[in-house]
């Protein structure tokens, strides 16, 4: 059994590790994974459990996804364009795999149809054996290009078997964000959220409030504002044990920054292997709202503060952190209201709520994955 999957991040890192968690899940069932990576390696996130082929690497300029760089610093243009989808054909004629797994597209990566669409035009050429398959996390990012959408469907409809959606509906459903859902509703199934495994040994206490930024590439004004709110906290939340996480990605500056502001009592780094058993055994969570922390943080089920990262084009946050708090999951500061009162008066309220509902979402969406890939296979 053998899966060739695509996975390109550009801003963040939350698509690796949702990456890493299917993929270990996979080869937790004998799957053989090769990933194509399309990004720039993030030496935290390896891919053990995979044979790692690196594409050409293509990157972007703070959250501006409208231009893509070349390995130089370059904006692509076709003669690139050409030259990474060779490349990503001739890993495909290495694999001889059974599954492509293709992370968001065509419902996003509207940008790397260049290369996606050749991909799976070569896929069907050995169909029925070869069966292409998406991976699409719970909200898409509105667009504003109507006809992307429709084009989606039209590509789902001719070149993917499945659309594997790491979502749980009872919380979010892929028509809420997906207008062309219904025309496609026999390939779609629900898998639930992609987070790690529920066994995870004991729950080792260390009481903290961990402040983390996810890949760190554009939460610098967290971190600082953040060890600001901390003096406006009451001293049974102050005198804690303050653990920050900048995320890999951050600048050296925002990181020598943050180092510098931090006191007595704090602990500043930029990444954590063990970050769910961090969370596990913390007091409180601060931090952003993306899809991983937020499935981390229901995990763990302690007190959360998110602000939601809403630069640019970005939806998808604040849609998923507006659900969550309209449940009484975590506390919300938009972040364009982020001040240290603000934050500190959240964290206050968070601190207060911790006899809040306990979530009842299905959080076993990486082996759910591996176990529909497997039966594609099968088929």
């Amino acid at each position: 059994m053998r899966v060739l999957f695509h996975v390109q991040h550009l801003l963040g890192v939350g698509h690796l590790r949702r990456g890493e968690l299917i993929t270990r899940a996979m080869a937790a069932r004998g799957i053989e994974v090769t990933v194509a990576l399309g990004g720039h390696p993030v030496p935290e996130m390896p891919f053990r459990e995979a044979n790692v082929v690196q594409l050409p690497p293509v990157s972007i300029e703070g959250a501006n996804f409208k231009t893509l760089y070349d390995e130089t610093g370059a904006p692509i243009d076709e003669t690139w364009r050409a030259r990474r989808t060779k490349a990503l054909i001739d890993v495909y004629e290495s694999v001889r795999p059974d599954v492509v797994l293709m992370e968001m597209f065509p419902f996003g990566r509207w940008r790397f149809r260049f290369e996606l669409v050749p991909l799976m035009e070569r896929a069907m050429a050995d169909a029925p054996r070869v069966k292409c398959v998406t991976s699409v996390r719970d909200i898409l990012v509105a667009t504003k290009h109507p006809e992307r959408a429709q084009f989606a469907a039209e590509l789902a409809r001719r070149h993917l078997a499945a659309v594997l959606v790491h979502s749980d509906p009872k919380l979010f459903t892929f028509a809420e964000t997906y207008p062309h859902a219904g025309e496609i509703a026999d390939l779609v199934a629900y898998t639930g959220y992609v987070t790690e495994a529920a066994e995870r040994g004991e729950v080792e206490t260390n009481d903290k409030v961990v402040v983390s930024a996810g890949g760190g590439a554009a939460a610098g004004s967290l971190l600082r504002t953040a060890i600001e709110a901390r003096a406006l906290c009451p001293p049974a939340i102050r005198d804690k044990v303050w653990h920050f996480l900048a995320g890999p990605r951050a600048s050296e500056a925002d990181y020598a920054a943050l180092k510098a502001m931090a006191g007595e009592r704090t602990v500043v780094e930029r990444f954590s292997p063990r970050f769910q058993a961090l969370l596990d055994g913390a007091s409180l969570s601060i931090s952003q709202a993306g899809y991983n922390t937020v499935m981390n943080l229901m995990r763990a089920k302690i007190p959360a503060v998110v602000v939601p990262y809403d630069d640019g084009e970005e939806t998808e946050q604040a849609f998923r952190s507006a659900r969550m708090e309209g449940l009484g999951l975590l506390d919300v500061v938009a972040a364009g209201q982020l001040s240290p009162e603000m934050l500190a008066a959240a964290i206050v309220r968070a601190d207060a709520r911790r006899d809040r509902p306990a979530p009842s979402i299905d959080l076993e969406g990486a082996d759910a994955t591996a176990a529909a890939i497997a039966r594609l296979i099968g088929e």
